[in-house]
């Protein structure tokens, strides 16, 4: 194209980026053309615009790696391509790029690894590239397209398959993406990237022991593998087995000494394991190997005990200062220097990182609080004591689950810390098996259509409850140690109490609770795995926890008697008062162990593993109270939950 040609193009750009100055597109597109017309600063400018819309766009990073290479800048541009297939992988440009690069360097071998990628992505059809492509900008639907109309002509193919396999995973219809890559693999059953992403659906799907016995095949065929001891060492994370994850870990750092994102699992690893001091250095090896690793860094915040040093501090100050870490990376440094400033009484600053935090998340959410009010409000309409007279009776007969629900950062880790103290109680995790099942009983959403649940339980047939109940039961058989009764502390699990209840009538549900200045500004510091997207906001949160207030007092209407809630205010003041209160309700003895809940030596998955290793304090009670210049908009948010969330 000539540069009148390019000249046209910009000049009909300008008007939809006057219109809508945030347009991905229009950003990318107009940077592309500054390129061409040989004027770098502006296009450079555009590209940093781009940057703080969408953080980890591929493309953009694709582009600098362009104007890098033009000015004879190759280190700087190598990192810009790099950054660039980390956030996109199907970007071919990008991988000549470093191939070009690296062979310039004499880094042949890792100049043919980017070979073979750019040649993989060479060789794909090009509808599958374009598909690629917007999957890894998050456009699902776009993506979903192309690989249907491919796959109508092509029905056997692997690549077709395994990419709508990978948007149906990603946008929740799990059962068939199951069902393609199982097609998938029986067509081509060497092929090791269907076997990867096969045992990550598996995951997905709760299916832990298909995916650990999938990570162990892939493991048997070749032990020496540092890709399958990774994995391997990650699936036997999920089934509790810290001893076989470690022993694989350590194996892949004989391998790759230095590898950042092993030595940062090993860290989960022993933080989960309560293993605090080896925890530490496996972080620090991990930023020490790369400094911009803010997952090690966020893993030592996220201990909640450790004290950053000044030289940790001003290294992750001068890392995330830099234009070019990823955006992973960047939200992780900013909630760790978060609690780093917090630490230090430094309030002003410490509440801007987490801001910065949370506005980098909230770009990427698809979370809006409008949807979850309507949730909320379905839930009120249709569980209502009318059906659950008219569903007396269904079910599965199992006494064994106790339900802790309620918010995260609410005190949930404390009780279940507390009832997991107890001879006749195991402990497990946040069982993700409530929240899939209403997944799978929403049916297949369109784009402006409604859910079919929970309005399907007016409809499904008696038996299904049973058969639902006793799969849950089945399903979580893993995670138990024996026990009689067990835990599971999803706290999201109060938006599907009706569920619950219909499915397992006889399981026990307690509402942890705590008071909503306290529990949503420690929600809104965390940084959450995964889901909890709620938390990235100040007004989110606030409205999340009214409606989960409003929503209880529905279900304290609806099922009357059957949910036990517990303040946490009211645990820090009377431990013991609440414990035999808990107790009684879940119809166990008295047991002292509860009361030394500090002592009981298991694994602990979340947030508050450090904590609830410690004897009750209540010096995180009004924590919040330092913030409170910041908070307003928390406080509207709240409205009368602020006041009356003890009602």
């Amino acid at each position: 194209m000539s540069a009148g040609r390019f000249e046209e193009a910009r000049a009909l750009l300008q008007p939809p980026l006057e219109q809508t100055p945030d347009s991905v597109d229009a950003l990318y597109m107009s940077a592309v053309c500054e390129r061409y017309l040989k004027r770098p600063d502006k296009a450079a400018a555009l590209l940093k615009t781009l940057k703080t819309v969408s953080p980890d766009f591929g493309r953009a990073f694709q582009e600098e790696g362009h104007l890098a290479r033009d000015a004879g800048k190759q280190d700087q541009a190598l990192s810009a391509y790099a950054q660039a297939v980390r956030a996109n992988p199907g970007l071919e440009a990008s991988w000549r790029g470093q191939e070009q690069i690296l062979r310039a360097m004499g880094r042949d071998a890792e100049a043919a690894q980017a070979k073979v990628q750019a040649e993989r992505l060479a060789a794909l059809p090009r509808e599958l590239l374009a598909a690629t492509n917007f999957l890894h900008e998050g456009k699902l639907l776009k993506a979903e397209n192309l690989c249907r109309r491919f796959l109508q002509n092509n029905p056997k193919h692997v690549e077709g398959m395994r990419l709508l396999a990978d948007v149906g995973a990603r946008m929740g219809a799990l059962d068939d993406a199951n069902f393609l890559l199982e097609s998938a693999i029986a067509f081509e059953p060497d092929n090791i990237q269907l076997r990867l992403d096969y045992i990550q659906l598996l995951r997905k799907r709760q299916k832990f022991e298909a995916a650990l016995e999938q990570a162990k095949a892939l493991y048997d065929r070749n032990p020496e593998n540092p890709l399958f001891q990774s994995h391997y060492a990650i699936e036997s994370l999920q089934t509790g087995d810290f001893e076989k994850a470690l022993a694989l870990f350590d194996k892949v750092l004989e391998t790759l000494p230095n590898d950042p994102a092993t030595l940062t699992s090993r860290g989960h690893a022993l933080k989960t394991w309560g293993r605090r001091d080896d925890a530490i250095r496996s972080y620090r090896a991990a930023f020490a190997a790369k400094p911009d690793q803010g997952d090690a860094y966020y893993g030592l915040a996220n201990l909640k005990t450790y004290k950053f040093t000044d030289d940790e501090v001003a290294a992750m100050r001068a890392e995330e200062a830099r234009s070019d870490i990823s955006y992973q990376d960047r939200y992780h440094l900013c909630f760790a220097l978060g609690k780093a400033f917090e630490d230090r009484d430094d309030i002003e600053t410490a509440f801007a990182y987490y801001a910065r935090g949370n506005e980098l998340k909230r770009l990427k959410s698809a979370y809006r609080t409008e949807d979850m009010d309507k949730e909320f409000r379905a839930q009120m309409e249709v569980c209502t004591r009318e059906l659950f007279k008219a569903r007396t009776g269904a079910g599965f007969d199992a006494i064994d689950p106790i339900f802790i629900v309620g918010l995260p950062r609410a005190g949930s880790t404390l009780l279940e810390q507390i009832l997991a103290s107890h001879s006749q109680v195991d402990g497990t995790l946040e069982l993700p098996n409530i929240l899939s099942l209403s997944q799978s009983l929403r049916g297949r959403r369109r784009v402006a259509g409604a859910s079919a649940y929970p309005k399907v339980l007016e409809e499904l047939p008696m038996e299904k409850f049973a058969e639902m109940g006793k799969a849950y039961i089945e399903e979580t058989r893993i995670h138990r140690a024996g026990a009689p009764f067990f835990i599971d502390k999803m706290p999201n699990n109060f938006r599907h109490i009706g569920l619950i209840h219909l499915i397992l009538p006889d399981a026990k549900i307690i509402d942890a609770r705590r008071e909503p200045m306290a529990c949503c500004f420690s929600g809104f510091k965390q940084l959450f795995a995964e889901g909890q997207e709620f938390t990235y906001g100040l007004e989110e949160i606030g409205r999340y926890y009214r409606g989960y207030v409003e929503l209880m007092r529905h279900w304290d209407e609806a099922l009357p008697g059957r949910i036990l809630r517990v303040q946490h205010e009211d645990v820090l003041d009377d431990l013991e008062g609440q414990v035999r209160r808990m107790l009684a309700y879940c119809g166990l003895p008295f047991e002292g162990a509860c009361l030394d809940f500090h002592k009981t030596d298991r694994s602990v998955r979340t947030a508050s593993s450090e904590q609830v290793r410690q004897p009750i304090n209540k010096s995180g009670v009004d924590q919040w109270r330092r913030f409170e210049p910041y908070l307003d908009p928390l406080k509207t948010a709240l409205g009368p939950a602020l006041t009356e969330y003890r009602s």
